[in-house]
């Protein structure tokens, strides 16, 4: 069978992309059962872009947003989690599914585990106190900061918001310049006034 669908795929056939199709989802489906999956991945289509969801076997690890540099993104959890990564967007369909309701208004917090493993030191700190930023509300970074143990580390609280692997779900939007200015944001200013503006008129 494979022999032929080489030669269909080489030949374009139709039907070829169709059984190549299955064959993955059969790849997939197997690599699931047998436990040979570390690390699932799959794209999702949001209102502000095409965004890469990634689960561990302990949570969601990781959101990007288009050119966030998915291949080095694969090889830091590769190195930091397991090198077991496949795309198997089933496995990611929790978060999807709270993402879908989240954009569509109707829910305000997110119910998934998270996996840690990216985030070090005062950076998880920062970022859980961040996780717990309630919808519609909002923080600053010198706030963030002391609440995480270090009230002068305004700084350092900003570069771990920049650096943050899972945005919308852990709301780092949420955090602005004392003065109200909307500050810095790794999918960039349009996309964290988009999810201000959907909090606040939902």
């Amino acid at each position: 069978m494979t022999d032929d669908l080489e030669r269909r795929l080489a030949a374009g056939t139709p039907g070829a992309a169709l059984d190549l199709n299955r064959l993955r989802a059969a790849i997939t489906h197997r690599a699931a059962e047998e436990g040979l999956i570390d690390v699932a991945y799959g794209a999702y289509d949001s209102p502000i872009g095409a965004l890469t969801v990634m689960v561990s076997d302990r949570g969601l690890v990781r959101v990007s947003y288009p050119g966030d540099g998915i291949a080095a993104q694969l090889e830091e959890l590769a190195d930091r989690v397991s090198p077991r990564i496949l795309e198997a967007a089933a496995l990611t369909d929790q978060v999807r599914r709270q993402l879908d309701e989240y954009f569509d208004g109707t829910r305000r917090s997110f119910d998934v585990k998270i996996d840690w493993r990216l985030v070090r030191g005062f950076a998880r700190e920062v970022l859980a106190v961040t996780s717990a930023i309630p919808f519609g509300s909002v923080s600053t970074y010198g706030e963030v900061a002391a609440r995480a143990g270090s009230p002068r580390a305004y700084r350092a609280a900003g570069n771990a918001l920049g650096s943050n692997p899972i945005p919308i779900v852990v709301p780092c939007h949420r955090v602005l310049h004392a003065g109200g200015g909307l500050g810095g944001y790794s999918g960039g200013l349009d996309r964290k006034r988009y999810l201000l503006n959907l909090e606040e008129a939902s």
